[in-house]
């Protein structure tokens, strides 16, 4: 499994064995039910290597005809795991909760979630639902309360933002220092 240590509150005081604990601690996986689009799928493992996603599982057909396509412009599908898989639930990482992200009735609003710290996300594909069958043996299911459907990338992004947002993040010029790349030289 892929460390992000990068992405948690990493302070001077803390020594690599806190590091290694939280990292065990606190990890999340995405599921991808039949992604239709590349450039979606690429945009998804940006977020994961932005805020700590250690791993994508998808499954169907159609992001494995199209997973050369140029829109993985830091080629992330080379660092982050993307493993096409037959069942999402058969292979959620070992202690994980899974999160079905759907605009379902009677889920649990974005803003009112409090995330697991082991988390496998599911999202549904871009012009389809999650099935029943997958919403029924979630341990939580959460929607973003918008007026329209969000865009699968746009979707991945907020959640994982959001649970970057209610954690213990570190705000540190250093980290600031450490998240550039070469365009960005304030």
């Amino acid at each position: 499994m892929k460390s992000y240590e990068h992405t948690i509150n990493l302070t001077d005081e803390h020594s690599a064995s806190t590091r290694s604990q939280r990292f065990i601690d606190n990890y999340v996986s995405i599921g991808l039910i039949n992604p239709k689009s590349a450039t979606n799928v690429a945009s998804i493992l940006r977020a994961c290597s932005c805020y700590g996603a250690s791993s994508v599982f998808y499954t169907g057909q159609r992001f494995g005809y199209a997973k050369e396509f140029n829109a993985d412009t830091k080629r992330m599908r080379h660092i982050i795991p993307t493993v096409g898989v037959d069942d999402l639930l058969a292979i959620k990482p070992k202690d994980a909760k899974t999160v079905v992200i759907e605009l379902v009735e009677d889920a649990t609003p974005l803003p009112e979630f409090e995330h697991p710290n082991k988390a496998f996300y599911i999202f549904g594909p871009e012009d389809a639902s999650v099935s029943p069958d997958i919403v029924k043996q979630a341990d939580h299911v959460v929607y973003i309360p918008t007026k329209n459907s969000m865009n699968l990338a746009a979707t991945a992004n907020v959640v994982l933002y959001d649970r970057l947002a209610k954690s213990d993040y570190d705000a540190s010029n250093r980290f600031i220092r450490q998240s550039r790349d070469n365009n960005n030289n304030l």
